[in-house]
Order: structure tokens, then sequence, then C-alpha cells
């Protein structure tokens, strides 16, 4: 066997492990609008950033294959507290608040960021932090403060493209090469992006041995 061929079965091994573990029970455990109120740091830890409404609650559901896990919704800005979901017992998936939405006071706009900005910087288990795009739009520049923010932080970030089955090959293609130009610029950023829909479950393997992946480091 080449070394090609084993990558290639290595690969599909790890994503045959990583399907398995996300079948496995996964809960709400609580919604945190303070710091002092995080769960302990004994397991690892990933989290999910993102514009509102570019389908992080859907991408979660999808991920762990439960319809209604995460709250889904039309209304900008509902996810309003970090949420921790608890995998298997061996994994914290938080859903963070979405930024950007127009709705929300400035005083709450400015509470949540801080509420963000020391998540960011003071917790130890956090692996990664997956910054989720709307692969209809690419980067914007309501992301980059953001991006900015885990720079600063030195938070491992990597971007998740979703809802691509919305968007066409050849522009899909454009979306990808002008994201990975700016993040090159973003020393935290990690240089792979991951292509997903929830619908359709594409790019969900993928994402799921990423954090496996995570886990085992």
């Amino acid at each position: 066997m080449n070394d090609n061929a084993k990558s290639n079965e290595m690969d599909v091994l790890l994503k045959q492990e990583a399907d398995r573990l996300f079948r496995r029970p996964c809960t709400f455990l609580k919604g945190v609008v303070r710091v002092a109120d995080l769960p302990d740091d004994s397991l690892p830890e990933v989290a999910f950033a993102g514009r509102s409404n570019v389908g992080k609650s859907s991408l979660l559901n999808a991920l762990v294959g439960q319809k209604a896990l995460a709250r889904t919704s039309n209304t900008p800005g509902r996810t309003r507290e970090v949420n921790y979901f608890r995998l298997d017992e061996r994994l914290y998936l938080v859903d963070l608040p979405g930024y950007g939405y127009a709705r929300a006071s400035k005083k709450e706009v400015a509470g949540w960021n801080r509420l963000i900005q020391d998540y960011l910087k003071g917790r130890a288990s956090l692996r990664r932090v997956f910054l989720l795009i709307d692969a209809r739009h690419g980067l914007k520049e309501s992301d980059k403060p953001t991006l900015a923010l885990m720079d600063t932080a030195a938070v491992s970030y990597q971007v998740v493209l979703t809802k691509v089955d919305k968007v066409k090959g050849s522009e899909l293609e454009k979306v990808v090469g002008r994201t990975s130009k700016e993040l090159a610029k973003h020393p935290a950023a990690h240089p792979e992006l991951i292509a997903t829909s929830a619908r359709k479950g594409a790019g969900l393997s993928d994402l799921r041995a990423a954090i496996l992946t995570l886990m085992n480091d």
C-alpha cells in the first residue's frame, strides 16, 4: 500500500470514528451569561461563532443528528447566552451568541461582546473556535472584529462555510479563494476551510473528524 492509499484509509477510519462519536447522546447542559457561571473545564470544548442567522443552530443539530438540540430561528440574535452542550460525557460543544444583529440594543450588544471576549481569553479547555461564514456572502466587515479578537486572544480558529448547497460550484470556489486569502493575514487562523451544508449533510463528516482530532491532541 502506497503512502497516499494509507493516508486515505486513515482519513476514512478517522471519519468513521468521528461519526460514531457524534451519534452518541448529546444534551443541553446550561446557558451562561457570566464567565463565573461557566462549567468546570474538565472536558475539552470547541466553540461555534458567527454572524446572526449564519446557521449555527442548524449546523449543531445536523452534527449530532438531532432536530431540536439547538434552537433555530429566522430572527437574528436569538442566541443570547453561551450555550453548552455535552457530547457523550467527552466533549463540550459551545454555541456562542451571534454577532452583527440589528435589533439588539447597544447595551445588549456590548454585554454579549464582553462575555465572548472574556470567554475566549480565559478558557483553557477551548481547543478551537469554528467561525461560521455564509457561503453565499463570504467574509463581511462585521466578521473582521471577531477575527481580530481571536488573533489578540491567540485562540485557534477555523472557518466553516455554511449553506454551500445554495451556491454554484464556480461561485463557491471564488468565495473559498477570497476567504483563504484574507485568513492568510491572521496568525491564529487555521488555513484549511470546511465547506458544509446542514440541509444536505455535506462536509459534516469532515467537521466531526476535525473535532475528534482536536480532542485527541
